[in-house]
């Protein structure tokens, strides 16, 4: 990614929401990035703690509650938010006026998700809304298009990512043409980054999952990361005929991407058994043997973990704990 940036002159802002590291965040951005994105204020809220910043929470925050934490977060570190309504901006505005500091947002624009995010036709009115704030000062928007970064076949997604493209433009013109500064364009995940490189008016990426991947990332073309993440395993009964037990179920490895896949044992397959147990059928093991499993899904199972074995070349070199984990308030 480090060298991805170096090529296309894209900023990198990676996404916390896969580590919850601060020391792997430090990585990144001795690597060159611009600061960290966080899915959540908790994970930001550790992030500051550890000196980790700029910060861009790319959820939306509302509420009583989440805008005074968020205005505790401003007083001590570079965060910047993003917004999709009228109403929110105005609340989160009188917050950051009364505590007597502003707040940098983008808006944050629909480009398919269908998840947060204003129409692109509705992108002006909302940044007009936001540019009168005085609490507020706008930077630019949001555009994630994360319904696409698993989209296997480059060519499909690269034609899908396209009409995402489209949208996002064509909300950057309603703020552009209202005279309203657009300096930040951020976008894209690690599925999708190359090909948003290709486009001048994008200024930066969010990518997450690069430095782990997973097994069903592993089957997205066109990428050139590789699986570093494994969640250790050891075969506990052998009572089930052609299916051993192992201790790694749905509180140690997520299973919403689809089934893991064992680490160099094609023959193998991963089957679920409970909260505490899975099954792996396909070959003889013995009690106490130990297998590594590649999740399929990297940031919702470090969310099951409290810490990192750090192994290079079978030789465990550090043990860092997942200090981001379970804050997803």
């Amino acid at each position: 990614m480090a060298a991805f940036t170096t090529r296309t002159g894209k900023r990198v802002r990676p996404h916390a929401k896969t580590h919850k590291s601060p020391l792997i965040a430090k990585m990144q951005l001795d690597r060159g990035a611009i600061g960290l994105c966080c899915a959540k204020l908790g994970e930001a809220e550790v992030m500051a703690d550890a000196g980790i910043g700029p910060l861009l929470i790319t959820t939306e925050i509302a509420g009583e509650p989440k805008v005074a934490r968020l205005v505790a977060l401003r007083k001590r570190a570079e965060v910047m938010a993003a917004v999709d309504d009228m109403d929110v901006a105005r609340a989160l505005s009188d917050a950051m006026r009364a505590a007597g500091i502003v707040l940098d947002v983008l808006v944050d624009v629909n480009v398919g998700q269908d998840r947060t995010g204003v129409a692109p036709d509705d992108a002006g009115e909302l940044a007009a809304c936001v540019a009168t704030l005085a609490g507020l000062r706008l930077r630019g928007i949001q555009a994630y298009e994360g319904h696409l970064q698993h989209v296997y076949l480059e060519a499909e997604r690269r034609l899908k990512w396209r009409q995402c493209a489209d949208r996002m433009l064509a909300g950057r013109e309603q703020i552009a043409k209202r005279g309203l500064p657009v300096d930040i364009v951020s976008t894209a995940g690690t599925g999708t980054c190359a090909f948003a490189a290709e486009l001048p008016e994008v200024t930066e990426v969010q990518a997450g999952s690069y430095p782990f991947m997973d097994c069903d990332y592993a089957q997205v073309k066109g990428l050139p990361y590789e699986s570093s993440l494994t969640v250790l395993a050891s075969v506990v009964s052998r009572q089930r005929g052609d299916t051993a037990v192992i201790d790694a179920g749905w509180k140690a490895i997520s299973t919403d991407a689809g089934m893991p896949v064992v680490k160099g044992r094609p023959e193998l397959e991963y089957t679920t058994k409970g909260d505490e147990h899975g099954g792996v059928r396909g070959g003889r093991m013995t009690p106490g043997e130990r297998i590594e499993l590649i999740p399929s899904h990297c940031d919702t199972t470090v969310n099951l973990h409290d810490q990192y074995v750090c192994v290079r070349n079978g030789v465990v070199e550090a043990v860092w704990p997942i200090a981001a984990r379970g804050r997803i308030q």
